[in-house]
């Protein structure tokens, strides 16, 4: 019987997040999952949040997940992990990029981004990976592969076996990109909560 997945993957418009969420459900497509998926897109292209929501099971009805339902919340940003939290359940866990990305508003000096984000999550969240998944990327020679590190994290404490996260990997992501990518997911999967 597989156990039911509530994961929800949040993060800023060109951080790849919607390319993690794709691979991660071709990887529980491949182990025999039932998904739901629902993808909020708001003004991505103008650096506003992107939200993933995957649901795992055996059969999986509906594609939203509830406040105080996700098992994991993957934040690509820090302010959006701190704007997902309420959708953790408790005993959830919480991977989180530990990069800041102003919204407008704050640019243009109309609110201020919010200080020791991190501090507050993890004293509500025991279960709290931080990753300076940036970094990581960039050391794997492509810093656009932050999606992957942040991924490979998800997958180290999820029960999918490696060999199907690999051809999930080799489904999703381009060629040409492949290797960067494969890198840097590999990176983040040593990384344990």
């Amino acid at each position: 019987m597989l156990k039911p997945l509530d994961i929800i993957i949040g993060g800023v418009g060109g951080q790849g997040t919607i390319l993690a969420g794709r691979v991660l459900t071709r990887a529980a497509q491949e182990a025999g999952y039932d998904i739901k998926v629902s993808e909020i897109h708001g003004m991505a292209q103008r650096g506003g949040s992107v939200v993933t929501q995957v649901r795992l099971g055996e059969k999986v009805c509906a594609p939203m997940i509830s406040e105080g339902g996700a098992d994991f919340i993957l934040a690509f940003e820090k302010l959006e992990g701190l704007r997902l939290l309420p959708y953790l359940k408790a005993g959830g866990a919480m991977i989180i990029n530990d990069q800041a990305i102003p919204p407008v508003p704050v640019l243009v000096g109309a609110a201020q981004y919010p200080e020791k984000i991190i501090d507050y999550i993890r004293s509500k969240v025991p279960a709290t990976l931080v990753l300076d998944a940036l970094g990581i990327a960039t050391k794997c020679g492509n810093p656009r592969a932050v999606n992957m590190v942040l991924l490979g994290a998800l997958a180290g404490n999820l029960p999918l076996e490696r060999e199907i996260w690999e051809k999930a990997l080799a489904d999703r992501v381009p060629e040409k990109f492949l290797d960067a990518n494969r890198a840097a997911f590999a990176a983040g999967y040593g990384q344990q909560k």
